[in-house]
């Protein structure tokens, strides 16, 4: 089992930044992709970006590139979201996953994740 936790979600202005946690416990291991995800209300999960635990390779949505950067910090078992240049749709509930299939390939797909942390709540204001 995996248990993941999530902080750092607020309110912020158009434009503004914000820094979302995810904290790993459990049975984790360093194959593991972590991803983040969004739902805003009335719509389906969607994929923001992701990182391989081991090697630290990227993949991100193309709404984010150049305003979001995922990063983690292996002593911590913690991966972060830094969200730059926030606009009003960014406003959904973030959520972490962790993958544990093997590879390279980083999968995008919410299906492709089998542990998820409870959600964190970003609003961004016009």
């Amino acid at each position: 089992q995996v248990q993941l936790v999530e902080s750092g979600g607020g309110l912020v202005q158009a434009g503004g930044s914000l820094r979302l946690s995810c904290a790993a416990s459990g049975r984790t291991a360093s194959w593991y992709t972590m991803g983040w995800f969004r739902q805003a209300p009335g719509k389906e999960r969607e994929f923001v970006a992701a990182i391989k635990w081991s090697g630290g390779s990227t993949v991100y949505a193309d709404s984010v590139k150049g305003r979001f950067t995922i990063s983690r910090d292996v002593a911590k078992n913690t991966v972060y979201l830094h969200m730059n240049t926030l606009k009003p749709e960014d406003t959904a509930v973030y959520y972490c996953g962790a993958d544990r299939s093997y590879g390279i390939v980083v999968h995008t797909t919410p299906t492709s994740y089998e542990y998820w942390g409870q959600g964190t709540q970003v609003t961004v204001s016009s």
